[in-house]
Parts: structure tokens; sequence; C-alpha cells
């Protein structure tokens, strides 16, 4: 389990140290290191668990948001993700959130997140 440091730097980086030890609290919890990485090694494993096929044309839209300041998925791996999907003719947008990190959708800002998310999928006819 991470600790509370460790969550604070991966995690809650981008709030106050009140709302981050209130989130360790709520939602931090014991899990296998596994799915992470499988995760993380996936662009070394050709037969990975999380391979997910980005040309595949008959998926849904695909928002993938992004936190400015996140330390568990930098502004570059969002970028580099949005890259990988630009061969599939389905709607892929990114869309990053300044002054914001990993827990962007469950820390005090999360309406915002939720918002944007609701306003993209009418624009995108969902």
């Amino acid at each position: 389990m991470l600790s509370p440091k460790q969550f604070r730097y991966g995690f809650t980086n981008a709030v106050s140290d009140e709302e981050a030890k209130e989130l360790y609290d709520r939602t931090a919890i014991p899990a296998p290191a596994r799915p992470l990485f499988q995760a993380a090694f996936a662009t070394l494993n050709p037969s990975a668990q999380t391979k997910v096929n980005t040309k595949n044309a008959t998926r849904g839209p695909l928002l993938i948001v992004s936190g400015e300041s996140d330390h568990t998925v930098p502004p570059v791996l969002a970028h580099a993700a949005a890259k990988k999907y630009r061969n599939s003719p389905a709607i892929t947008e990114l869309k990053s959130f300044p002054n914001r990190g990993h827990s962007l959708v469950i820390d005090h800002g999360w309406k915002e997140i939720a918002d944007y998310s609701l306003a993209w999928l009418g624009k995108n006819g969902l």
C-alpha cells in the first residue's frame, strides 16, 4: 500500500495538504501491484493483457483527460496515448486541465471534469 507521502506525490500533489490527507484516508487501499506492472510494461510485451487496438474504427468516441501537474501519468504520456489513436477514424480528443494532478476526478474540482465530459459527450452525439 502506498504511504501517505507516496500517495501525496503520485495522486494528490495539486491539492492542499488537508484535502490530500482526506483523499488518502477515503480512497487509498492495499492492492496488488501486478496490474500496474502489466500496464507499465505493456509496450514491451506484444501479447500483454492490457493491449489495445488503437486503430479500431468501430469503437465509440474517446476522451482522454489529463492533469497538467499529474506525476503518475504526466502530460507527455497522455499526449502520447492520444497520438497512438490518430490513425483511427473514431473520434479521439485530449483535454488537459491546468493545475490538476492525478486525483482530478475525485478531488474538489471533479465537477469541472464531469461538466466538461458531459458537454463533450453531447457534442459528439452521446
